[in-house]
């Protein structure tokens, strides 16, 4: 199977997709297998620090070599040379805040999947142009559950995801999917500053296997 089409699939199976990033390569590390065995086979790295790119690098090394079957994405991308550096370095997908065609082409042209983050209609059909098959609804906490139930069947059959502030309760995670996204998106929720720098791994595999649940029952 294209690399494309799994990690989707991956992605729609999972329900959700875990990001975050972190200044230091080792906590990265852990952090990365304390979701691989709380049973994520995909997840998101962002490129929001200087140290993004020589981190991705250690996690891909990683992942190589002790986690096969998990697909590594890179998140934050605004430009097209930031997509064309960390495909580079073994991005599998590529995940953007904006729309930014440029991106798109070097996402296609390497036949990765893009995933687009969208605010408006107007943006949400922009991204289509471009190719988007999977969207992300960008800052979630803002647009909330009721935006996606209010413009879903203008874009029938396109696939939605909501990242940015979705809370790792029942209660959110069922409204989304009853709005009718097709998964979340889980940053600090999940994965907050505090597990980072007190370096409470147990913590993430737990709250993991927590989230999954939640997708899974409210999927």
């Amino acid at each position: 199977m294209k690399i494309k089409k799994a990690v989707l699939n991956s992605i729609l199976t999972q329900g959700m997709l875990p990001l975050f990033f972190y200044e230091d390569p080792e906590v990265s590390l852990q952090i990365t297998r304390s979701l691989y065995k709380a049973g994520i086979r995909v997840f998101e790295y962002t490129n929001r620090g200087k140290q993004a790119l020589d981190n991705f690098k250690v996690l891909r090394k990683a992942v190589d070599k002790e986690m096969a079957d998990l697909y590594l994405g890179i998140g934050t991308i605004k430009n097209v040379s930031e997509a064309e550096t960390f495909i580079d370095a073994g991005a599998d997908f590529i995940v953007s805040p904006i729309v930014n065609g440029e991106v798109a082409k070097a996402a296609h042209k390497h036949k990765l999947l893009w995933i687009p983050g969208c605010m408006t209609p107007t943006e949400i059909y922009a991204a289509q142009k471009h190719g988007a098959e999977l969207i992300k609804i960008f800052p979630a906490n803002i647009l909330g559950p009721a935006f996606v139930s209010s413009i879903k069947e203008l874009f029938p059959g396109q696939l939605f995801m909501p990242t940015g502030g979705v809370d790792l309760t029942s209660e959110n995670i069922n409204a989304w999917f009853h709005s009718g996204v097709s998964a979340v998106g889980m940053g600090s929720k999940l994965i907050s500053r505090e597990v980072l720098d007190s370096r409470l791994y147990d913590k993430v595999v737990t709250d993991t296997i927590t989230a999954l649940e939640l997708v899974k029952t409210a999927m």
